[in-house]
């Protein structure tokens, strides 16, 4: 596939063969403006038929090695290499990420799939013995096996990287997949479709490509009776509509943020600054790690949000071919109508704009709100912008209280130098994952991560991952 010129209209990937439909998707390109490329549409007849291909694959993958399929994920993974400029290119025009950060999201990729190969080597069964009154004697193999088919659907904002992150785990466990991607970044899938295709002799319906309107067939795939497991990473709102419409499914959910960066008197004020400056604008704030709510003491107040504007210099929007380009658009003009909405309730509640606040199409300027009411929408919303909002705070509960009432409960962030304060708020945190002195961020996949209320079911991470999508079956002797 070129990226530039299309020798072909990407297509949905169905038993083995990519197909032709009648409808289309126009992507947007967000580095030159105008359609990027259409893309073939499924339909709901087509994710139906991809799911049972994935149903009818799934005696052909149990019958696979663990040594065979950390091949594949191996291969897939030098093989996403060999084609990382041009998967990079689609990343920067489908998702409006600068290069470099797209290329380094190519890396990341290809290094979830090995990490992927080397916990699938080490997943293993155990040998037990009866130790109860009555079944002395007996002995047991536990071994795991997949669940069988499994629904992944990752999101436009890292389009390959977190796709590695659901498939990797998926197929080293020996499972059949169909994958979803977002509306917004079809494109990124149908190059990693080619990669794996490429790469590995696969059994026809062991992988199933099929992008579309998720209003169309998104029902259609998450209730299909064949699936096993869905794992998706996306909004609240969307994973509890997969909730309820996918029955007695494996969820694996990795939902929305609003991860609060609470600054004690005590924390580094520069390194906080640094660190929550990165937070909010990287990816233009388009992640659900993102530090949406900086909590700062009263009387550090006015300190850090002067050292945090200072931070924003170094986060500046540009060309997104340009290797020096920190800062990309919004994913579409609506998402920037909606963090200006936050931003605009702020002000007029009492917020102060101390830097950016508005945007030009879908480009939102990095943006550094002070003295932030409590009751702003900001405050408790998801935003997905490129915005910092300085909430003041007086007490250590106090902090702890309006950190615990979103329910969003994915990340936060605690910068203080006391050992003690830092794990005692770490603890009363209501959140999957707590990072001292440092923005949120889960690596690869090596450290477990995800929500706890509405911010998801389950924890990812490659090894995480791989046991939600495998099953164990008990043999006694």
């Amino acid at each position: 596939m070129s990226t530039g010129n299309f020798q072909r209209q990407p297509q949905p990937y169905i038993a083995g063969e990519w197909i032709d439909t009648d409808d289309t998707l126009d992507v947007t390109d967000l580095a030159d403006g105008g359609t990027y490329a259409e893309v073939a549409a499924a339909t709901s007849d087509d994710a139906e038929r991809a799911v049972d291909a994935a149903v009818e694959a799934t005696t052909a993958m149990r019958e696979t090695t663990v040594v065979q399929r950390a091949e594949w994920v191996n291969a897939i993974a030098e093989t996403l290499e060999s084609r990382r400029d041009e998967l990079a290119e689609v990343i920067v025009r489908e998702a409006g990420k600068p290069i470099s950060s797209a290329r380094s999201e190519v890396a990341s990729a290809a290094e979830r799939f090995r990490l992927a190969a080397e916990e699938g080597r080490s997943h293993f069964g155990e040998y037990r013995e009866g130790m109860t009154s009555g079944h002395e004697g007996w002995q047991a193999i536990v071994k795991p096996q997949p669940v069988g088919t499994v629904l992944c659907i990752p999101p436009y904002n890292y389009p390959v990287s977190t796709a590695a992150q659901q498939l990797a785990p998926a197929l080293v466990a020996g499972n059949s997949v169909v994958v979803k991607p977002s509306s917004h970044t079809p494109v990124t899938a149908a190059v990693l479709t080619e990669v794996i295709v490429d790469a590995i002799d696969l059994p026809d319906g062991a992988v199933n490509y099929v992008p579309g309107r998720g209003s169309e067939i998104g029902d259609t795939l998450t209730g299909h009776g064949g699936l096993d497991a869905i794992a998706m990473t996306g909004s609240s709102g969307a994973g509890e509509r997969i909730a309820r419409n996918s029955g007695m499914v494996e969820l694996h959910l990795e939902l929305g943020g609003n991860a609060p960066a609470i600054i004690f008197p005590d924390a580094d004020l520069a390194d906080a600054a640094g660190a929550c400056a990165k937070g909010s604008v990287k990816l233009a704030g388009q992640r659900c790690t993102a530090v949406s709510r900086v909590l700062a003491h009263e009387s550090v107040h006015d300190d850090l949000v002067e050292r945090l504007d200072l931070a924003m210099e170094s986060w500046q929007p540009g060309d997104l071919f340009d290797e020096s380009t920190s800062v990309g658009p919004l994913i579409s003009e609506d998402q920037a109508e909606w963090v200006q909405q936050l931003v605009d309730d702020a002000v007029e509640k009492g917020a102060d704009v101390v830097r950016g606040g508005s945007h030009d199409g879908a480009l939102f300027e990095p943006t550094v709100l002070s003295n932030v009411p409590q009751d702003a929408q900001i405050v408790h919303e998801e935003q997905f912008g490129p915005v910092a909002a300085v909430v003041a705070f007086e007490t250590e509960d106090e902090a702890i209280e309006i950190a615990n009432e979103s329910d969003l409960a994915l990340d936060s962030s605690v910068f203080t130098s006391d050992y003690d304060r830092a794990f005692r708020v770490a603890e009363a945190l209501d959140t999957g994952s707590v990072r001292i002195n440092g923005a949120p961020s889960h690596g690869i996949g090596d450290i477990p991560y995800g929500g706890n209320e509405d911010s998801g079911i389950g924890r990812e991470g490659i090894h995480s991952t791989i046991e939600a999508l495998t099953t164990t079956k008990s043999i006694v002797l």
